[in-house]
């Protein structure tokens, strides 16, 4: 299957007032893995995009950015209610796990330490790894969501170390906004990433900052990573 790219309609994890226009491109473009954060646009806008997105044929994503228990919860009971595929973030499983039983959303919690916002990830690596371990033991926890580029540490070593120590996968989220990153998630064991700032910012290597060749430059990045890997592994 290889590395997969979700763009999120976010900036500075907010979704952004533009996004339907924003959607639409990465439509046109064949992007097949599109989010967005429970901040920065009213309920209606959100399920109107996430309807948008599944009624293209893609998988649709919320990333919880809130981090306090009740707000957690009451995002969780939005992501039901507009429908998404996947649910990314938040740092209170044992709280939503409840909520997502029998409603066929797949759920992807942070593990480690979350703070502030935009959120950045705090502890060692060994905490972040036992952290990671027991959320993935928990039924209902589908895989990860790890802000490995928003950490102090060694960034390769935690994406390596969780990647390996769980049977899940691992998406790697936030700050991911060049190749050599996304060279760096593949290696480690990813099954996805998400850019969503450097696209809508222009600020990712391309021919052009407007976000059609932003998502054109990614996609491209991507599939040669992809294939690149496919070789070593005696697969094309």
């Amino acid at each position: 299957m290889g590395l997969r790219f979700i763009f999120m309609l976010t900036r500075d994890d907010k979704t952004v007032d533009d996004a339907e226009q924003h959607l639409e491109t990465a439509l046109a473009e064949g992007i097949r893995h599109i989010g967005f954060k429970d901040v920065g646009l009213p309920i209606g806008r959100l399920q109107t995009l996430n309807q948008r997105i599944k009624d293209s044929g893609a998988t649709s994503y919320l990333e919880v950015v809130s981090l306090d228990k009740e707000s957690e919860v009451r995002s969780a009971k939005v992501a039901i209610e507009i429908g998404v595929d996947i649910l990314m973030g938040g740092t209170n499983a044992p709280a939503v796990l409840p909520l997502l039983e029998e409603i066929g959303i797949q759920y992807y919690p942070f593990p480690g330490d979350i703070t502030g916002h935009p959120s950045v990830l705090e502890g060692s690596i060994a905490e972040i790894v036992a952290s990671a371990k027991k959320l993935a033991a928990l039924e209902g926890v589908h895989g990860l969501d790890l802000l490995a580029y928003r950490s102090t540490g060694d960034v390769k070593s935690l994406m390596t170390s969780v990647c390996e120590a769980v049977d899940k996968p691992v998406i790697i989220a936030g700050s991911i906004h060049n190749k050599g990153r996304i060279a760096e998630v593949q290696a480690a064991g990813s099954s996805a990433f998400t850019i969503g700032t450097a696209a809508l910012d222009g600020n990712y290597p391309a021919t052009g900052k407007d976000i059609r060749s932003q998502l054109r430059a990614i996609t491209r990045d991507v599939s040669e990573i992809n294939d690149h890997t496919r070789r070593l592994q005696g697969e094309l």
